[in-house]
């Protein structure tokens, strides 16, 4: 179930907009009439765990950083069963980048891997947001690169790695993840059974 922060039982929309402007001045000075520009051009959304942000099978239009929480990106693997592919959390942004930018269909899905705030911007808001700010579209695509970068030196990580190694290193390289997501997922991502993880947890655990 998503919501559109408005009214008194919703977080400040200051505090999640905050991270997102932080994070681009860090890449350029931005003056207080484009923050403003940048603010009002993105929706701020909670979303419950479990709630799909983008189903697969269509064309991904909405482009949202993640002020909070942990967003998990699907893809079907060959028995047809959704696979966990890849984390991502605080201050990274999350689209299906082809589908995005060729407006095809994409395969994989966008689900909360529990509760999440985000923002949310359309592709056409974000083009005219482009279109008012020109020097946005190479930092955004900076963003966008490094998180592609992240996500490949990641799985690289872990290529090649026993099942137990391969939760160890995850253990170490995402731990922030690893408090906040279900076991599950974190058996999907690593490639083994929730019973092949069970298992581990509880090797390890009678080891220390």
């Amino acid at each position: 179930m998503v919501k559109t922060l408005f009214g008194e039982k919703c977080a400040d929309i200051c505090v999640m907009k905050g991270p997102f402007l932080s994070v681009l001045q860090t890449r350029h000075a931005l003056p207080e009439e484009d923050q403003l520009l940048i603010s009002n051009a993105f929706t701020p959304r909670l979303y419950k765990e479990g709630t799909y942000l983008f189903h697969g099978g269509n064309i991904c239009r909405e482009l949202f950083f993640i002020s909070n929480g942990v967003l998990k990106i699907l893809t079907i693997d060959k028995k047809g069963d959704d696979r966990v592919y890849y984390f991502l959390r605080e201050r990274q942004l999350c689209t299906i980048m082809p589908s995005f930018l060729q407006e095809q269909p994409a395969p994989e899905s966008i689900q909360a891997a529990c509760d999440v705030a985000v923002l949310a911007i359309s592709k056409t808001e974000l083009y005219d947001l482009y279109s008012k700010i020109p020097y946005l579209k190479p930092l955004i695509d900076e963003m966008i690169q490094q998180n592609l970068l992240n996500k490949i030196a990641l799985k690289n990580v872990y290529s090649g790695e026993s099942a137990e190694a391969r939760y160890q290193l995850f253990l170490q390289q995402q731990p922030e993840v690893a408090l906040r997501v279900p076991l599950s997922d974190i058996a999907s991502y690593l490639e083994m059974t929730p019973q092949s993880l069970s298992r581990i947890r509880k090797g390890l655990s009678e080891r220390q």
